[in-house]
């Protein structure tokens, strides 16, 4: 460890101080709010420097690539949606692009069927990072420090930090099993000289340290057009890989408007496509709203049913129109209006379930292949008011399990949430829908759903979550304990939570929302429900904003690896 890196005097916590409940914090300074305690430290450090919201989620970002390598990344893609303290919000789409080489059928085998374990790990897996792109246009638009002062703490950090118990346990189980095929992520990686990995040990990742120190000295085109961009070329033009320079330097992030929506008085900001996050929440939103939910108690059956339906329903809607804008019209403007939530509460009978199936005729090809879960969020708020909502990703854990030689960090696996069979949506989940095909140069279709809520032009909730495609059905918890039921949060964030897909026909449920004689009533009315413990995957780091105090309150998810609340 780089003990004579000042940076690390104020990020680095020992270990006595994580065993005190830091999930939960208030603060008028700011604050930063991740499933890493290093990189909320890390965020919290930009702040009292004098960096703003931007400044913080960039440095946050970055140090979650070396903290949390199952879903930070510099080798994935994202997106952030920020709240100016004064103004109009705007998001960054910095999603990933499939290679210009990349092919509609690419991922189908001589049967004919979908080869899974192509997108599952190796070298047809990633699609073209959007990370560092992302990250530099948030920062030279709305950042305020320097960009190397806001990337350095991550190459600091990168040089050696105290493994959680989490991690350790997690990095023994990848290095031994989907990391093992290959070589430079076992150097990356692994304990030195074998063994297994214990909590408490410093992980000096050296070539990830240079990669970085590079982003931030050099600035991001590094990344795109340096030796950054060579290394990955080669690697990839050496196993089968189908991401080119070319592919590299062409990349650009966009900054989009945001997806608006209203409940009850609030106002909810999202991302629009290529996520369908902020387009179906706020769907859901609008079809709860036609339903008095607050009357009765949040987990009565009635109450459960109504959110089923509207989860089946949005996710309905995803299948049938949503991907990527850039390359066809998607109706966001009809999927999100109140007159087409009424058409479709209309269509929800109160004391039975509906069917998948029928409601989806027109597109379910026959009579589950999941979104992998690995992704991360992280919310932020400086001591003005301006917010960050950021949810990023490599898809599945430790993505393709692919580290670039000589550069330390790991590729994305996030072509498997293209449709990998035009035509063929089935009951199993897997969609087959053209919005979302892939094509060359597209960006995939994406569930993450970083989220602002805002009242009477106040922030009152920064929220989001990883979790594949439970991700927008977590952030329709959070922000309903906040909006509807009136939890702190504290109580949103713990709140157990439900989830339905559409396909998949069933809905899940954390066992501790529901008594036996909700469960016999649901099941009556014809829902399939399956009831298990809290998932792990629906870290929804989250502040909640006082609008009159200004008091913003903290709240790590609990579920999280090694979750924190940092204040400056």
């Amino acid at each position: 460890m780089n003990r004579t890196a000042t940076i690390l005097a104020l990020v680095l916590v020992p270990m006595a101080v994580l065993a005190q409940d830091t999930t939960t914090v208030t603060s008028k300074r700011g604050m930063v709010v991740s499933t890493s305690s290093h990189a909320s430290d890390v965020g919290a450090a930009i702040l009292a420097k004098g960096g703003n919201a931007v400044d913080a989620a960039v440095a946050t970002a970055f140090a979650l690539a070396v903290t949390f390598p199952a879903g930070g990344n510099i080798g994935g893609g994202g997106f952030m949606v920020i709240q100016p303290a004064r103004g109009t919000a705007t998001t960054i789409d910095y999603r990933e692009r499939a290679p210009f080489a990349a092919t509609p059928t690419m991922y189908l085998g001589a049967d004919g069927e979908i080869d899974r374990s192509l997108t599952a790990s190796g070298y047809l897996a990633p699609g073209v990072p959007g990370t560092v792109r992302g990250l530099a246009m948030a920062h030279q638009k709305y950042g305020r420090l320097p960009w190397r002062d806001v990337v350095r703490p991550a190459a600091e950090l990168a040089e050696g930090f105290e493994l959680p118990e989490a991690l350790a346990l997690s990095l023994n189980r990848v290095v031994a099993g989907p990391m093992a095929p290959f070589p430079a992520s076992v150097l990356a990686y692994g304990k030195p000289g074998g063994g297994e990995w214990q909590a408490g040990e410093v992980l000096h990742l050296p070539d990830l340290a240079k990669t970085l120190r590079s982003i931030a000295e050099e600035g991001p085109d590094v990344f795109y057009t340096g030796w950054i961009a060579e290394a990955i070329a080669q690697d990839m033009a050496k196993h089968g890989g189908l991401i080119t320079r070319e592919d590299l330097e062409q990349y650009r992030a966009v900054e989009r408007a945001p997806i608006h929506g209203t409940y009850r008085g609030y106002d909810i900001i999202g991302m629009g496509p290529p996520s369908s996050g902020g387009t179906i929440l706020v769907e859901m939103l609008n079809i709860l709203e036609a339903f008095d939910l607050r009357s009765r108690p949040r987990y009565d059956a009635t109450n459960v049913h109504l959110v089923l339906e509207a989860m089946r329903r949005g996710f309905l809607d995803r299948a049938r129109w949503l991907g990527d804008s850039d390359f066809g019209e998607i109706p966001v403007a009809r999927i999100t209006s109140k007159t087409h939530a009424v058409e479709h509460a209309a269509t929800i009978d109160l004391a039975r379930a509906s069917s998948s199936v029928a409601l989806g005729e027109d597109i379910v090809t026959e009579t589950y292949a999941n979104e992998p879960e690995e992704t991360t969020h992280f919310s932020v708020v400086d001591a003005d008011g301006m917010a960050v909502s950021n949810t990023y990703t490599i898809e599945g854990g430790y993505g393709s399990f692919v580290v670039v030689p000589g550069t330390g960090f790991l590729l994305n696996n996030e072509m498997g949430d293209f449709n990998k069979k035009p035509g063929e949506t089935n009951t199993r989940g897997d969609i087959g829908t053209p919005p979302n095909n892939i094509a060359s140069g597209k960006r995939m279709l994406s569930s993450m759903t970083p989220t602002i809520v805002r009242k009477d032009g106040r922030t009152v909730l920064i929220t989001g979550s990883p979790g594949g495609r439970t991700i927008i059905n977590t952030v329709l918890s959070v922000v309903l304990g906040v909006t509807e039921f009136g939890l702190s949060g504290r109580e949103a964030v713990d709140a157990p939570r439900i989830n339905h897909n559409w396909l998949p026909d069933r809905g899940f449920i954390e066992a501790e929302a529901l008594t036996s004689e909700v469960l016999a009533r649901l099941e009556v009315m014809g829902h399939v429900i399956r009831v298990g413990e809290r998932w792990q995957q629906g870290d929804a780091s989250s502040i909640v904003i006082d609008p009159v105090t200004g008091i913003a309150y903290g709240a790590a998810d609990r579920r999280g690896m090694d979750p924190k609340a940092s204040v400056p």
